[in-house]
């Protein structure tokens, strides 16, 4: 496998573009490739079969790009397809889970908040995942409509505002003092949050122990681009190309196809 192929990345919509900033921070010279399944999204609501099938998808598409690793940058498609994907396929798979452990183990109050999908939350792995925290009070609560929202580039409506308010009010009166955000979309509601959650509730995310496992099994796998450029970045939407364009910082190359 060549070296300087690229790194695939795909998410139901924009939010995996979160995983793949912190990729491209930590591993600036790799070329990557990002698919943002739109027109399917959310995946939260759909069935575990259906989440499966649209992975397969969305990974052969990966694959006929000569991607050498793929990042499942989706909350949801990781707990209900990355077992399935893992059995079909020989190309390493890099999977996104809410950041459980590290809020449960530095918990102050032994009280944690998870704003998720119900995809995720439903998911066995995510359940088997709640299984090893049993004596943290994990209060779970899915994001209904939050995706929606982002992917319609809604990121400061007033819609977007209260439900926030709906969703974190229940954990803050409940003394959480971590916020564990389990969809890759969530991190663009950030500032959003920051704005109702009292300064003591730390905000936790999986993106950047994405980036480094990503890093650790490119290494392992002796397939780290060692040319010393910065990668190519293509970003390819089955919907609205503008909101993808909107959300990256980065002036590179988004393509609307039909997938």
């Amino acid at each position: 496998m060549i070296n300087n192929n690229p790194i695939g990345l795909f998410d139901s919509g924009i939010g995996g573009t979160s995983i793949w900033k912190e990729i491209h921070d930590l591993l600036p010279n790799e070329n990557t490739i990002y698919l943002a399944d739109s027109k399917n999204a959310p995946y939260g609501q759909k069935s575990k079969e259906e989440i499966v099938q649209l992975s397969i998808k969305n990974t052969e598409f990966l694959l006929n790009q000569n991607c050498k690793i793929i990042v499942v940058a989706c909350n949801t498609a990781t707990t209900n397809a990355i077992k399935e994907l893992r059995a079909k396929y020989d190309v390493p798979f890099i999977g996104i889970e809410p950041a459980i452990k590290p809020a449960a183990l530095n918990s102050s109050t032994n009280t944690i908040g998870i704003l998720a999908t119900k995809g995720t939350l439903n998911s066995e792995l995510f359940h088997q995942t709640l299984e090893k925290f049993q004596e943290t009070k994990i209060i779970e609560q899915i994001g209904h409509g939050l995706v929606t929202l982002i992917e319609n580039g809604e990121l400061n409506s007033i819609e977007t505002k209260n439900l926030l308010k709906t969703y974190l009010k229940p954990m803050i009166e409940a003394n959480i003092d971590y916020l564990v955000l389990g969809c890759s979309h969530y991190p663009y509601l950030i500032p959003q949050i920051k704005k109702i959650i009292p300064t003591k509730i730390k905000i936790i995310d999986s993106g950047e122990a994405v980036a480094r496992q990503t890093k650790n099994v490119l290494v392992e796998k002796s397939i780290l681009n060692l040319e010393n450029k910065l990668g190519k970045a293509v970003f390819y939407t089955n919907a609205n190309p503008k909101v993808l364009e909107n959300i990256l910082k980065y002036k590179e190359e988004v393509i609307q196809k039909d997938f």
